[in-house]
């Protein structure tokens, strides 16, 4: 529903779906394959396992995500995307196409606009993908340092 006009509105209702904390997360990480609640919990990274919990039913009961129960003692369970869900990857991947192109400003500034301190050797970058392997033919951009 918008909240202007009390119609309902795919645009806003996506997007009220979308920004709730760790959905991208989750259907990123599964794009990559089914994945265990645990497996799922550490590729997510940072995420409470009663959130988790919370979001992989919601996303379920949307049909966005598929939960299959392995076994039963110890309890085990495989998750992945639906069809519906697996059409996040364009949403997905515009997001990492705008902020290849965007975001090298805000990684080079804390959330005050002051600079921030070079990354140590080995830190991650929090620029959106750039800790994952380049695709066949693609570059990566040098940063302002040229690294």
């Amino acid at each position: 529903m918008s909240s202007e006009t009390g119609a309902w509105c795919p645009v806003y209702s996506s997007i009220e779906l979308l920004q709730e904390k760790w959905v991208l997360h989750i259907a990123r990480a599964l794009l990559r394959g089914p994945h265990g609640f645990n497996e799922l919990s550490r590729a997510v990274g940072g995420a409470n396992t009663t959130t988790l919990s919370q979001r992989l039913e919601h996303l379920e009961r949307l049909g966005i995500v598929d939960k299959t129960v392995e076994s039963t003692m110890p309890p085990r369970t495989r998750y992945e995307l639906t069809e519906s869900g697996r059409e996040l990857e364009g949403i997905i991947a515009a997001i990492d196409t705008w902020a290849r192109s965007h975001m090298r400003r805000c990684q080079d500034h804390d959330a005050s606009g002051a600079p921030r301190q070079p990354h140590a050797a080995g830190a991650r970058s929090p620029v959106f993908g750039a800790d994952e392997p380049l695709a066949q033919g693609e570059t990566r951009a040098p940063d302002e340092r040229g690294a």
